[in-house]
C-alpha cells in the first residue's frame, strides 16, 4: 500500500472551510484549515483523486523539503543540495513559481531565478548539461515558499490551475473565476434538493459548476493534462482506476436548473460553455431581463448571482441593486438568494432587505461580501431595514 504523505491545497481567502469539508468527504486525514490553504494526508492515489474531484482548490502541493535561510547564498546551497535525479532529468523541462512571507528577500521573480540557477549548476557540475525552462508545459512544477526565514519546496501536483476545469470556451467582460463560482454554491447550501437559479448567468460558470455538484461529477474530469502525470513514478492504470471511481458516483437530479441574461450574447456563450460541459441536458438557458422576471418553478430554490459592482461593468450601483431588491421581493418569494458583490456600502444598502448572512470573500483583488436574503411566503415576508 501507498503511503500517506503531507499535501497543501491552495485555495481562496473564505473558502478554507468549504475546502477542509470537501477533503474530510473524500476521506482526507490530518486536515488543518490555513490563510488560504489547507493541508491534510494522504497517498499518491488521493493526490490524483483530489486533484480530479476538489471544487475549491486552486492547486495541489507536496512539500518536500524545508531549510533556514538569511540571504540569496543559504537559498542557492538549499536547492544545490537537493538530489534532484529523484525528481528530474537533464532532457526535461522544468518551472518555478515562488511566494514570499519575508522581509529577506523583496522580489519573488529574483527568489524563483536563484532557484532556477542552482539546480541549472547542480546538473551541469554532475553531467555537463542542464534541464531547460518550460513555464507552459514543464515536466516538473516547483514550488518555493519563504516564510519567515524558512524556505519550503514543494512540487506542484496540479500544473495549471484547478480552476482551469477545460469546459470555457467563451467568456464575458467580468467572468467569475470556477473555483469562487463551485466556492459561492457550496456555500449557498445548494446540494441538487433543490431548484437554482442563477438570474445574471453571463458565460454560465456558476450554473455548470452548480450543475456539477448537483449531479456529483468531479470537478476536473474535463481537464486534459495534471502535472503529476508528468512525475517518475506515476501510475496511469491507478489513475483510470480512481477516474472510474468517481464517475460511478454520478446521480440523477429531479430539480431545475436554471440560467437567464438579458443579452445575446452572454445566452450564446454559456450555452457553448454548458455544451463544452456535457450538461445541456440539465441546464435550461433563456433570454431574460431579471428585472421583468418572476419565479416559475414551485418548490424551494437558490437564487445565486454575480451583479455588476460597478467595477468592470459600469452601473448606476444605487439604482441598480434598489432594482434588484425590489425584484426579489415582489417576484422571488420562497427562495434562498445569494449575492456576492464587492460594493460594501451603496451596494448592499440599497438592496432594501435584511441579511440573514454575510460571508467576506476575494473575488480576484476585491474584497466582497457574500450575502444571503431569506424571501418568505406570506406574513413572514422580508422587511426592509428600519
Amino acid at each position: 500500500m501507498s503511503q500517506n504523505f503531507k499535501m497543501v491545497a491552495k485555495t481562496l481567502f473564505g473558502l478554507e472551510p468549504i475546502l477542509a469539508k470537501e477533503l474530510k468527504n473524500l476521506g482526507a486525514i490530518k486536515v488543518q484549515e490555513g490563510v488560504r490553504n489547507v493541508s491534510f494526508y494522504g497517498d499518491s492515489g488521493f493526490m490524483y483523486k483530489a486533484n480530479l474531484a476538489l471544487r475549491t482548490a486552486i492547486r495541489i502541493l507536496k512539500p518536500f523539503t524545508s531549510f533556514k535561510v538569511q540571504n540569496e547564498q543559504d537559498l542557492y546551497n538549499g536547492i544545490k543540495n537537493i538530489y534532484w535525479e529523484d525528481f528530474l532529468f537533464h532532457d526535461k523541462t522544468f518551472a518555478i513559481t515562488a511566494t514570499l512571507s519575508t522581509d529577506l528577500f523583496s522580489h519573488s521573480h529574483y527568489v524563483a531565478l536563484k532557484t532556477k540557477d542552482a539546480i541549472a549548476d547542480y546538473f551541469r557540475e554532475k553531467y555537463n548539461k542542464r534541464p531547460s525552462v518550460d513555464l507552459d508545459y514543464p515536466n516538473l512544477n516547483i514550488d518555493i515558499h519563504i516564510a519567515k526565514n524558512i524556505c519550503t519546496v514543494s512540487f506542484d501536483s496540479s500544473g495549471q490551475s484547478l480552476h482551469k476545469r477545460g469546459y470555457k470556451s467563451s467568456t464575458n467582460i467580468a467572468p467569475i473565476n470556477e473555483v469562487l463560482a463551485a466556492g459561492l454554491v457550496l456555500l449557498s447550501g445548494y446540494d441538487g434538493t433543490q431548484h437554482f437559479i442563477d438570474p445574471m448567468c453571463g458565460s454560465g460558470t456558476i450554473l455548470i459548476e452548480a450543475a456539477m455538484i448537483a449531479l456529483n461529477i468531479p470537478a476536473n474530469i474535463n481537464r486534459k493534462e495534471f502535472a503529476f502525470e508528468n512525475w517518475q513514478g506515476f501510475d496511469p492504470d491507478l489513475f483510470e482506476k480512481i477516474q472510474e471511481s468517481l464517475l460511478k458516483k454520478v446521480r440523477e437530479i429531479d430539480k431545475q436548473i436554471i440560467g437567464y441574461d438579458k443579452a445575446p450574447s452572454a445566452v450564446r456563450k454559456a450555452q457553448d460553455n454548458i455544451a463544452n460541459a456535457q450538461l445541456s441536458d440539465f441546464i435550461k438557458i433563456e433570454r431574460q431581463d431579471f428585472f421583468t422576471s418572476e419565479k416559475v418553478i414551485d418548490g424551494k430554490t437558490i437564487v445565486l448571482f454575480n451583479p455588476p459592482y460597478g467595477e468592470r461593468l459600469q452601473v448606476n450601483v444605487p439604482v441598480f441593486y434598489k432594482r434588484i431588491g425590489d425584484t426579489l421581493k415582489q417576484g422571488y418569494t420562497d427562495t434562498d438568494a445569494w449575492l456576492i458583490t464587492s460594493d460594501l456600502e451603496e451596494g448592499i444598502k440599497n438592496v432594501g432587505l435584511r441579511t440573514s448572512k454575510r460571508i467576506p470573500l476575494f473575488n480576484g483583488k476585491l474584497a466582497c461580501r457574500f450575502v444571503k436574503y431569506e424571501m418568505y411566503k406570506g406574513s413572514k415576508k422580508t422587511k426592509k431595514i428600519g
